[in-house]
């Protein structure tokens, strides 16, 4: 899985700027304290889709939409998910394409 100083610097390779509040916002339920092992591990369903990129953009604006595509790619690569799939439309759409 990649860090949050990859998705970071990824960010400022592709846009130039780290879109840090992206890429906490996409992760904040693998940090949350509160969440247990188990679902921290499977965060991705909550905002690693399209419906979480339109949340960005609703959020920080089009530049940043663009930052939290490049972070849900990486992360997907990651996973070996195939790079011609599309991004899952939603968690339920994610969840039922058998990704954590």
């Amino acid at each position: 899985m990649p860090s949050f100083d990859y998705h970071c610097e990824e960010c400022v390779r592709k846009l130039g700027k780290p879109f840090e509040e992206v890429h906490k916002w996409l992760d904040e339920f693998f940090m949350a304290k509160w969440l247990p092992l188990l679902k921290k591990t499977r965060h991705r369903q909550f905002r690693h889709h399209k419906e979480g990129i339109e949340q960005v953009r609703k959020m920080w604006g089009n530049e940043a939409a663009k930052a939290a595509e490049i972070h849900i790619r990486a992360d997907l690569d990651s996973d070996n998910y195939p790079k011609d799939n599309p991004i899952p439309l939603n968690q339920k759409h994610f969840e039922s394409m058998g990704l954590q």
